[in-house]
């Protein structure tokens, strides 16, 4: 009987002790497609700071009111009150006394806080959870006027009108409102006679005002139309905005350090310090993608004007909702970017809604379309409030641009023909050795964005990315 345990040959594991192994490059997860640096335009900045000429606005936007919570009851100051159009001219200490008359209305989801035909007019903040304002249409159907969210307000020009109001509002989540006290609104108005003067001089000058301008503020020019001889010509002419915005080309560096020996000794298969410079690379341009989203001064979601900015009207983010967002910007839409859980969340509600996405090749990956326009996945716009494990629920935003100088859309700013430049506006410069033998590579890349005008960039915010449906044949099979 043969013995079982008798070694007829060299081992594998002795063996693979001579031999060489197949490696690769070094991998990193974090590494995306960065669609979004491929899509954009880039611009020439050769002076290091880019300037946007605009047309003057007369009629501006008025931004959110500020919410601050005080003991845990929110509030907001004569300032934030000050910043809508209507209040704007009038003096401080009528501002701070209107601004001391609201309390806080807790509203339960679905509730009424306005009842069209049976309440006053009422000028209300929310100032948090999601209100609907609508009114009946011609044939008895609701029709909705408007989706208002934290720090948005609605009917201030009704502050003072007696009439039963025309619109309804209700809650679509628990939401909490600030109104002004009837009590405190009459004793305000008898304390400060010609309150109600002032304020109706004010409604008249902003609906005038309005009717001079178009629909983003600028003036109307003066034309003539017709056939008719003898008619004077009218003159008109373009106001240029006084203070224009200007873009500095934002920086982002590191220093990567080499050992000598290291590079020196081991090259075989892989070049050490062009490993260490790929992988840096990498990492500054997923960084990038992010600044050009996230940033503060210039980024994609810092430059929504406030009259841009949507909320979902259910949550979960709709054909309905993407719909919204093309009207809005309609002069030729580039692209969508949104979270892949966005995405994701979206394509259910189109699964949901028997209406599938096409889908379509874009630099070798490949995104959904939305009505022919392409909605591109970036895990830079973050999710907010999810489980640490990433998968729980959570609301995110989603972005719709236009790009491009010629459309008036959204551009990245470079200045590509800079010293040590490996890539466009990307340099790398050797700043020496240390005592050690380690030496030093500064890595530096030049860029940011200009969104040329308002209407280029809008964004539907509140998105809920943890919503699922329960089908009629998951229910069969439970019971």
């Amino acid at each position: 009987m043969a013995d079982s345990n008798l070694q007829r040959s060299v081992t594998t594991a002795t063996a693979r002790k001579l031999a060489t192994t197949t490696k690769t490059a070094p991998q990193m997860g974090s590494i995306t497609p960065r669609l979004l640096l491929k899509l954009l335009p880039w611009v020439q900045v050769s002076g290091g700071t880019f300037r946007v000429n605009r047309t003057k606005v007369d009629l501006k936007k008025s931004d959110r009111l500020a919410i601050e919570y005080i003991n845990g009851q929110p509030s907001f100051s004569s300032k934030s009150l000050k910043s809508i159009p209507l209040f704007s001219e009038f003096e401080d200490k009528i501002v701070d006394r209107l601004a001391s008359s609201f309390e806080t209305n807790e509203v339960e989801i679905g509730k009424l806080f306005v009842e069209a035909g049976k309440d006053k007019q009422k000028f209300f903040i929310v100032a948090n959870g999601q209100a609907e304002v609508f009114s009946k249409g011609p044939h008895g159907e609701e029709l909705r006027i408007a989706l208002i969210g934290d720090g948005e307000y609605f009917g201030e020009t009704d502050l003072l009108d007696d009439a039963k109001s025309t619109v309804s509002v209700r809650a679509i989540t628990p939401t909490v409102f600030l109104g002004l006290k009837l009590k405190d609104l009459e004793k305000f108005i008898k304390d400060v006679p010609d309150f109600r003067e002032t304020f109706n001089k004010a409604v008249e000058k902003q609906l005038r005002l309005k009717a001079s301008v178009n629909d983003h503020g600028e003036k109307h020019i003066d034309l003539l139309s017709g056939h008719e001889e003898d008619n004077i010509i009218p003159e008109t002419y373009f106001d240029y905005e006084e203070n224009p915005t200007e873009y500095s080309l934002n920086t982002l560096q590191t220093v990567v350090r080499v050992h000598t020996r290291v590079s020196d000794l081991y090259n075989n298969p892989y070049n050490q310090l062009e490993e260490q410079l790929r992988l840096s690379i990498e990492s500054i341009k997923e960084r990038q993608e992010w600044e050009l989203i996230n940033n503060k001064k210039f980024g994609l979601l810092a430059s929504v004007s406030p009259a841009y900015r949507i909320s979902a009207r259910y949550g979960a983010p709709t054909p309905d909702d993407l719909d919204e967002l093309l009207s809005l910007v309609w002069k030729e839409p580039a692209f969508f970017i949104a979270h892949p859980r966005a995405i994701a969340a979206f394509e259910r509600e189109c699964t949901w809604r028997g209406v599938p996405p096409t889908t379509v090749d874009l630099f070798g990956s490949k995104v959904i379309l939305w009505r022919g326009v392409p909605i591109i996945p970036s895990d830079k716009i973050e999710v907010e409030g999810q489980y640490l494990t990433g998968r729980g629920v959570g609301t995110t935003k989603i972005i719709l641009v236009r790009v491009g100088e010629k459309n008036q859309g959204v551009i990245g700013l470079h200045q590509s023909g800079i010293p040590g430049e490996i890539a466009p506006s990307l340099s790398a410069r050797l700043m020496g050795l240390d005592k050690y033998g380690v030496a030093s590579y500064l890595l530096t890349k030049y860029f940011s964005l200009a969104s040329l005008t308002d209407d280029a960039i809008a964004v539907l915010e509140n998105v809920e990315v943890g919503y699922y449906h329960d089908y009629q044949h998951r229910n069969k099979i439970e019971k």
